[in-house]
């Protein structure tokens, strides 16, 4: 099917739909039919084969990097949801433990194409315990706020040391949002500056991914990946420590709960350092040396919490690779993050770079 015309879109799935275009199904499309034939395609693909899975939800491997076209690690644009916990049924994704923790999403080369796939994926399965909102439910603002929309910005506040090029493509962000009309200040969260994420993310995990990592790489360890080989060589964590880290956890909720009551959105990093080679194993940031776990840093408090954020490529570092800032929101509302990456997006320095299909 080919909604580069949104009428047929209007018509199956309503007004809301109208904005998200393209062309879904290139083999059926008679656009490119044509092209074949010698006449260009008036369409261009939508990232997301939609008519060829008549609008069912795939049912393993949710997060659709293949699906959607996003070559790896290619200094390109591209975006990435993790919308709120549950949300997207995570029905068939290894591993299962913990699921409290996994979220699943889509990857696309448009905030457009990230709305579809999303729409599609959302929504409760009948399988998944964690998965019980309907679709349409959405706190956020929706695609047409009615006041201000505010947003609070912050490179630091609990996130440890933060390449320079990262920071300044954040601020860049935000004076960008702030010159488009969006109340932009900067921010600090003291739940963040109080329980450091990192750690109470391992010493929640480590006890019940072991057992699954081990099953899994059984007879094949010299080829473990960095993060699995690490988490089994981390120390088993006490039950005092665990209930420690959950205490952490709940106090990290009830921070950006109170956050989230003066402020639409938060604008961060997504990473530490831009885009790096393979392999990692550590990096220096201000003449301190890291672990490269040390990356995580601003994505694992969203995934602690369960709280929606987005990743989208803003800048591009001295040596030619990628930044991106991410975009994180209250719980359910990831229409407001759709909504300030789709304004950001529209004026992004990058912008006009895709991935060559």
């Amino acid at each position: 099917m080919c909604f580069t015309d949104a009428r047929p879109l209007r018509q199956e799935r309503g007004d809301r739909w109208a904005a998200i275009l393209g062309c879904t199904d290139p083999p059926r499309c008679l656009h490119h039919r044509a092209a074949r034939l010698g006449s260009p395609p008036p369409c261009r693909p939508s990232a997301v084969n939609v008519a060829r899975r008549r609008w069912v939800r795939p049912a393993a491997g949710r997060v659709l990097h293949r699906a959607l076209g996003i070559p790896p690690r290619r200094p390109k644009s591209g975006a990435g949801l993790k919308p709120t916990h549950g949300r997207i049924p995570m029905t068939g994704v290894w591993p299962r433990e913990p699921r409290r923790d996994w979220h699943v999403g889509p990857m696309a080369r448009t905030i457009r194409d990230l709305a579809l796939a999303y729409s599609i994926l959302a929504g409760p399965d009948g399988a998944d315990g964690f998965a019980t909102v309907p679709r349409e439910f959405d706190a956020g603002l929706g695609a047409s706020p009615d006041r201000p929309v505010r947003v609070g910005w912050l490179v630091d506040s609990g996130l440890g040391p933060i390449d320079a090029e990262v920071a300044a493509t954040v601020r860049e962000a935000a004076d960008t949002l702030r010159g488009a009309g969006v109340r932009v200040e900067a921010v600090e969260i003291p739940a963040l500056e109080r329980d450091n994420p990192l750690q109470l993310f391992t010493r929640q995990q480590v006890m019940e991914v072991k057992p699954a990592f081990r099953e899994i790489t059984a007879g094949h360890e010299d080829q473990m990946f960095t993060y699995s080989r690490s988490m089994l060589a981390a120390p088993d964590t006490s039950v005092e420590d665990y209930v420690l880290a959950e205490q952490g956890i709940e106090r990290l909720r009830d921070g950006f709960a109170e956050y989230f009551q003066r402020y639409d959105a938060l604008l961060l990093p997504v990473t530490s350092i831009p885009a790096h080679a393979h392999g990692l194993t550590q990096f220096t940031i201000d003449g301190r040396t890291m672990d490269a776990f040390h990356v995580m840093t601003a994505t694992v408090p969203f995934n602690l919490t369960g709280l929606p954020a987005l990743s989208m490529r803003f800048g591009t570092s001295s040596d030619g690779m990628p930044i991106a800032v991410q975009l994180a929101a209250n719980w359910h509302s990831e229409s407001t993050i759709l909504y300030i990456a789709s304004l950001l997006e529209s004026l992004s320095p990058v912008r006009n770079q895709h991935p060559a299909l």
